[in-house]
């Protein structure tokens, strides 16, 4: 996919993530529709890609609303046009154990109110913009990319079940959209970063950083801006369909 003039979903485009692809598929020349639910970034992150002389807008929406994505995809094609690629970028943390005891005592567990609010935003918010986008490709017989941010996690990390759960989710629905879709002319895939040097977390303890480096091989973070050149490879790619590609600096979970 020649990017130039193209219009690319972004969720959870407010910062981070999120925001790194933006800029970085506005700085090839693509028309970018953000998706947050924080308006001010949304609004910072519009600014950046509008300096690469693209088109930019913002959209305050909940991911996990179905009203609000459906809304969502079709001011998208009537602003732009067009709908050419999505990454299902939004996600939250509610890390915990599932239980936690000492000496035979429980003193907490996961709760239920953790566990469906990472769900409601991490995997159905990405079962919604999936679907709503495939559905406007197809009509638009546009043959687009779909790819999901999934994460190392995927393979099981102590204290996120339920992210550990959202992330195996989506790359497992690249899979299947890839299959499905690829009748249409439509590509999905996914990307599974590892620890990325994002603004949440640099806020954590230095000794907390260091613990968490020493643990990957090469011996720093990934950057967002590296997260973001493998978004704008897979679309790029036009052979690359339904396979999660690691950028996790050779760590294993």
């Amino acid at each position: 996919m020649d990017l130039k003039q193209k219009t690319v979903v972004i969720t959870g485009a407010g910062r981070g993530l999120g925001a790194a692809m933006a800029q970085d598929l506005a700085g090839r020349g693509a028309n970018i529709a953000l998706v947050d639910v924080d308006r001010e970034a949304l609004d910072k992150t519009r600014g950046e890609c509008e300096k690469h002389g693209v088109t930019a807008r913002g959209y305050v929406v909940n991911v996990a609303r179905e009203d609000e994505v459906v809304k969502l995809f079709d001011d998208v094609v009537s602003d732009f046009g067009g709908l050419d690629a999505l990454v299902n970028n939004a996600g939250i943390l509610r890390d915990g154990l599932l239980v936690k005891a000492k000496n035979g005592e429980i003193s907490g567990k996961m709760s239920l109110q953790h566990w469906q609010q990472v769900i409601d935003v991490n995997l159905t918010g990405v079962f919604l913009c999936g679907r709503e986008a495939a559905e406007r490709m197809i009509k638009l017989q546009s043959k687009g990319v779909i790819i999901n941010i999934s994460s190392i996690s995927r393979v099981g990390n102590m204290g996120q079940t339920n992210y550990s759960a959202a992330k195996a989710g989506v790359q497992a629905m690249a899979v299947v959209w890839a299959k499905e879709l690829a009748r249409y002319g439509i590509r999905a895939a996914s990307i599974a970063p590892g620890f990325v040097n994002t603004e949440m977390v640099a806020s954590m303890k230095p000794e907390a950083l260091d613990k968490m480096k020493s643990m990957i091989p090469l011996r720093r973070m990934a950057e967002p801006a590296e997260i973001a050149h493998t978004v704008a490879f897979i679309l790029e790619n036009d052979f690359v369909s339904g396979r999660c590609i690691e950028v996790d600096g050779a760590m294993r979970l």
